[in-house]
């Protein structure tokens, strides 16, 4: 579990549900909250398939994987917090080992199906993400920005090398949400920054 201080790790290969988008994330029924009801209804089907007819080899019964996030801005070198509709963004849940392409294609069809909703908007990703530093934010996402400060100084300060990209991008954890009506939500979240050694 990370903390509240920047730390280096290697985050392995690992397969994902994932939805690609644009906007912000906080329109009511915009593409954002679409593209979360997409991965929860192909990853529930996922999850439950063991009492269905589909049998996925090697399967077991296993906890939901908390919602993550990658996170970018076209042509903008620092984030604009204040512009959200410019956020492009994959949302992703993660997939356990087990579960094939061919697994995820059976869920996506139906989900479809069951759920009668348009699930053809997720793919199957897989991504190496390999040397970043990582720490938890704790606090509403507006205040993320002292957050990354801290994660950008550390690097600084023990000399490796920020290595942010069009490939290799923000990502961000959610583990807890606390929303109190329409006020501002505070959150757990682990951010990853992709760096380079020394």
């Amino acid at each position: 579990m990370p903390t509240s201080k920047p730390e280096i790790v290697t985050v392995p290969k690992a397969n994902y549900i994932a939805v690609r988008g644009k906007g912000n994330p906080n329109e009511e029924g915009g593409a954002y909250q679409q593209a979360i009801s997409v991965l929860y209804a192909v990853a529930y089907t996922l999850k439950m398939s063991y009492k269905s007819d589909y049998k996925i080899e090697g399967f077991f019964e296993y906890v939901m994987p908390p919602l993550e996030g990658f996170w970018w801005q076209d042509d903008v070198a620092d984030v604009d917090y204040a512009d959200k509709s410019t956020f492009n963004w994959i949302s992703v849940i993660r997939l356990p080992d087990f579960v094939a392409k061919k697994d995820f294609e059976w869920a996506v069809e139906t989900a479809s199906k069951k759920k009668k909703m348009d699930c053809s908007s997720a793919e199957y990703l897989t991504l190496e993400e390999g040397l970043c530093v990582q720490m938890m934010h704790i606090g509403a996402f507006d205040d993320e920005p002292a957050s990354v400060a801290l994660m950008d100084a550390y690097l600084a300060e023990n000399e490796y090398v920020n290595d942010m990209t069009d490939k290799r991008l923000h990502h961000e954890i959610y583990m807890v949400f606390i929303c109190n009506g329409n006020t501002t939500c505070n959150c757990q979240t682990f951010y990853f920054h992709f760096v380079i050694d020394p």
